[in-house]
């Protein structure tokens, strides 16, 4: 027979900080160390970005800062790469 351990329901009231942070200091915590690429049909980067054009059912990579600031749109994973080079960033996929 299974017992509850008495330590569950004082592992329930500790919250983790991170849990109680806004998304605006969710986002900072990245600052301008982090960055992550997303793939993206150029339908929905019209929609994003308007000043530019894209194929809408093209496949593009939309690098952006931990924050959500765009830093660079391109259509091959090797210009990623390319530009990160020099650049003092790590980069995280998104799942």
């Amino acid at each position: 027979m299974y017992q509850k351990n008495s330590n569950e329901a004082a592992g329930r009231a500790y919250l983790n900080p991170l849990k109680s942070l806004t998304r605006a200091q969710f986002a900072a915590l990245g600052g301008d160390a982090v960055a992550y690429v997303r793939p993206v049909s150029g339908a929905v980067l019209s929609a994003m970005i308007t000043e530019a054009e894209f194929e809408a059912e093209a496949e593009y990579q939309l690098l952006m800062s931990a924050d959500g600031t765009p830093l660079l749109v391109t259509d091959t994973e090797d210009a990623v790469v390319d530009w990160l080079g020099d650049k003092n960033l790590g980069l995280a996929t998104l799942h």
